[in-house]
């Protein structure tokens, strides 16, 4: 699979799968493939892939990922071996821990970042 990047559209194609907008999921969530967020997601996310936070989901975890887009709301901590970027729509409450942090002008950010070595 081709590397996904937040200044690409994304299309469901580019996912394994697909939380939808009407599931309110509650619980520890791990995934080894490509996964697309657009509903409610409260516990914990480990994953070994790439996690997308749709623009009207809401989630309430702390996240494990290689790399993590937030364009809906996250409460939680963010750790990521790559990168965290958190676009324009995003709001992130919890601190980010990753070698790449991105943040779009006009996000909602409240807390630390901390830069590590990959």
């Amino acid at each position: 699979m081709a590397d996904i990047r937040s200044d690409t559209l994304l299309n469901d194609e580019d996912f394994d799968t697909i939380l939808s907008a009407e599931i309110d999921f509650s619980g520890t969530l791990t995934f080894e493939k490509p996964f697309l967020i657009r509903g409610k997601v409260s516990g914990e996310i480990i994953a070994q892939s790439i996690l997308v936070v749709d623009e009207q989901a809401v989630v309430e975890a702390n996240i494990s990922a290689p790399r993590v887009i937030i364009k809906g709301s996250v409460k939680g901590n963010v750790t990521a071996s790559d990168r965290v970027e958190v676009a324009v729509t995003g709001k992130l409450v919890g601190n980010v821990t990753a070698p790449e942090i991105f943040m779009e002008t006009g996000c909602a950010f409240n807390g630390n970042c901390t830069m590590i070595e990959r």
